[in-house]
């Protein structure tokens, strides 16, 4: 094995293949004791390599909710609901979900607690925010 460090996707991809077809061969044998040592050699400098590419892969910062809205659509998205589904979580009507979130309407005491409660969002950001 010559290359001492993966320069591009393309490498990345190809490392990728070969370890995967060692991966598949050990399991057709019946466990990594069973390939070769050369080709156990191999695997390990691969998998090493692929790793520290891995590593280097900047990773997309999560932008932290700042409003209330922000903070109801992230959780929608974290629980996988849709604003219909939404409202019968928090027991509201549709109509007022969508002048939540278009900023239409404030929250009130009662819904306060329903988004810490079933939304678990934090109470002190509730209150910071709303």
């Amino acid at each position: 094995m010559k290359a001492e460090k993966i320069n591009s996707r393309k490498e990345y991809t190809e490392v990728m293949k070969r370890i995967e077809k060692l991966l598949q061969k050990a399991t057709k044998n019946g466990g990594f004791e069973m390939l070769p040592a050369k080709e156990v050699t191999i695997l390990k400098k691969l998998s090493v390599l692929a790793e520290k590419y891995e590593d280097n892969i900047p990773v997309m910062p999560i932008k932290t909710p700042g409003t209330l809205t922000e903070m109801i659509k992230y959780k929608m998205f974290e629980m996988n609901l849709k604003q219909k589904q939404l409202a019968k979580v928090l027991d509201i009507s549709e109509a007022r979900i969508s002048e939540l979130l278009t900023g239409k309407r404030k929250i009130n005491l009662a819904l306060a607690k329903k988004l810490h409660s079933k939304l678990n969002i934090d109470a002190h950001f509730i209150l910071d925010v709303a």
